[in-house]
């Protein structure tokens, strides 16, 4: 159980203290579980639970996330404080799960997204590009983090490919074992600060959170005979390091389901969107318009074939994504409506007796 502390400890500052001028409570959410929550201010760290219209109203990217700041109220004789509204984010990454039509919110108010990923055979680019691109539209700033080098013959080569799909983004090379790269890591992560670790199962970030803390917070779990990693974190929880910053683990992701816009896209992609900016229209498509620059840059091989059509992957992936996003929202708006309509019905009623 975290103790209590003073919230700028937390990362308050004045953007969230101007949102919360009614004299109600504010904590941080620090862990979430099934539901229920776990929120930290001034008092002792206690469980809490969304109030009635915060589910009601907030739909699925307004309920509370481990990072958020909240108003919170507690009520004599109830078990749990009751989170009364989230205040506004200043950053935070959103995933649609696999085999869900619902976004969810996996961490709130970063600011850096730390993605790791192993060094060794479980190293895929196009994995590391949609990474990227969901930290880029996070809001937070994005840093890569190369695990398991002790178990990477040709790191050079990894490096490389790490450079070709992360333009503009710091890449270190971490091992919780020999303790490389932890002091870049964990400079980070200075006090009042917030980190995220993302990344697939099994690639090493408790047991980076363990050397960062300095002790074995997080089970770590050995790697399997095929350098596989095995999966180990279960919960989204933030947890409080010796520098006096904060770093959320999340559960290891195999698939990750878009939820970006095309600002996020065009940042993880700038070698991409430079090229196109040199078309010689505007609105040019590329297929086959005369001077394309894309095409142009695929035939000199300045552009890889393979992050073109990733690019045109993610692409398509998140303009399905806004279609799903833009129903469930007329949905919302739909049941906002009805409900209204049914307390005009029911205050009319209440009149007449």
């Amino acid at each position: 159980m975290a103790l209590a502390r003073d919230l700028t400890a937390l990362g308050w500052d004045a953007f969230f203290a101007a949102q919360a001028d009614d004299g109600a409570a504010a904590a941080r959410v620090v862990a979430e579980q099934r539901g229920a929550y776990r929120v930290l201010g001034t008092g002792d760290e206690a469980w809490a639970a969304a109030g009635g219209r915060l589910r009601r109203d907030a739909g699925a990217l307004g309920l509370p996330a481990v990072g958020d700041w909240v108003v919170a109220r507690s009520r004599p004789g109830a078990e749990r404080a009751t989170i009364e509204r989230v205040l506004q984010r200043r950053s935070a990454f959103t995933r649609r799960a696999a085999g869900q039509d619902v976004p969810q919110v996996v961490a709130a108010n970063v600011d850096v997204v730390l993605v790791v990923t192993s060094m060794n055979r479980d190293f895929n680019p196009r994995r590391l590009e949609r990474y990227l691109t969901l930290a880029w539209n996070s809001g937070a700033a994005p840093a890569v983090m190369l695990s398991k080098a002790d178990l990477c013959d040709e790191p050079d080569e990894v490096l490389a490919a790490v450079a070709a799909v992360a333009p503009g983004v710091p890449v270190h090379v971490v091992s919780a074992r020999s303790g490389r790269g932890l002091d870049e890591v964990s400079a980070y992560v200075g006090a009042g600060r917030t980190a995220v670790l993302l990344g697939s199962s099994g690639v090493g970030k408790s047991t980076l959170v363990n050397a960062l803390s300095g002790s074995d917070v997080q089970a770590v779990q050995e790697t399997l005979t095929d350098d596989r990693g095995r999966h180990t974190t279960t919960t989204r929880q933030m947890l409080f390091l010796p520098s006096g910053g904060m770093i959320i683990d999340t559960p290891g992701m195999r698939e990750v389901g878009m939820v970006a816009d095309d600002e996020g896209l065009e940042r993880a992609f700038g070698d991409v969107a430079e090229v196109a900016a040199r078309c010689r229209f505007g609105d040019c498509r590329h297929e086959g318009e005369p001077g394309c620059a894309v095409a142009e840059a695929l035939a000199g091989g300045e552009l890889p074939a393979e992050r073109w059509e990733s690019y045109l992957k993610l692409q398509r992936e998140i303009a399905f994504q806004a279609t799903l996003s833009d129903a469930e929202e007329a949905r919302r708006a739909k049941s906002r409506v009805k409900r209204i309509h049914r307390d005009v019905r029911a205050m009319y009623k209440h009149r007449r007796r």
